[in-house]
């Protein structure tokens, strides 16, 4: 008998998920570079083809979590309530995820997080590979917004919004804050740098 689709789909959220767990152990501990593809697939028992039908690339065994949040903007303009302004509801969908501590926000001050994040940040390959990641998603945002040159503008400013208020709060946790002791600055922040896009766009 075959197995059921369900359980197959389950097994292999499992693999990707331990290969991905693998492949960011080893990276905190040794550094990016340190690492080769073969040390990931030992750690997580699999072969190299395998890795590769999970991952196209060794970049994504670790940005794969902001991969997950690929045309996340895009959705918030989309799924917005009747009445509610592009540039209002994504403003508010930062500042909520803020609240929750999120860490696409940079306001996590879990140490594998921290770690995480400077891993990213520091490493130059991984850090041209998560601007891929946001061009990406600068281009779905764009779509959502406005098929001309105004929607191109708008994304491209909130994207950029994001990335700075991102490494903003990142870079205050990891010189030894805690996510709720900068938490009212990072919100203050986020109003700051949405104010003026909202003026632009005509909202309130």
């Amino acid at each position: 008998m075959s197995e059921p689709v369900g359980l197959r789909a389950r097994k292999k959220v499992r693999t990707r998920d331990a290969i991905a767990d693998a492949a960011i152990s080893l990276f905190l501990a040794r550094g990016f570079d340190q690492v080769s593809v073969s040390d990931i697939a030992a750690t997580a028992e699999v072969s190299k083809p395998t890795l590769f039908r999970y991952f196209a690339s060794k970049e994504d065994l670790i940005l794969h979590r902001f991969a997950d949040h690929n045309g996340e903007a895009a959705r918030v303009v989309r799924d917005r309530r009747p009445g509610v302004a592009p540039i209002a509801a994504l403003h508010q969908h930062f500042r909520d995820g803020l609240d929750r501590f999120e860490p696409v926000t940079g306001l996590n001050d879990h140490p594998e997080v921290v770690a995480f994040h400077r891993l990213v940040f520091m490493t130059p390959s991984l850090a041209g590979r998560l601007l891929q990641y946001m061009l990406e998603d600068e281009e779905a945002l764009a779509a959502a917004l406005d098929p001309g040159v105004r929607g191109r503008l708008q994304a491209a400013q909130v994207i950029a919004v994001h990335r700075v208020l991102a490494r903003t709060n990142w870079q205050k946790i990891a010189d030894g804050r805690t996510a709720r002791d900068v938490h009212p600055e990072a919100v203050a922040d986020a109003d700051q740098a949405f104010a003026p896009l909202r003026h632009a766009a005509g909202n309130p």
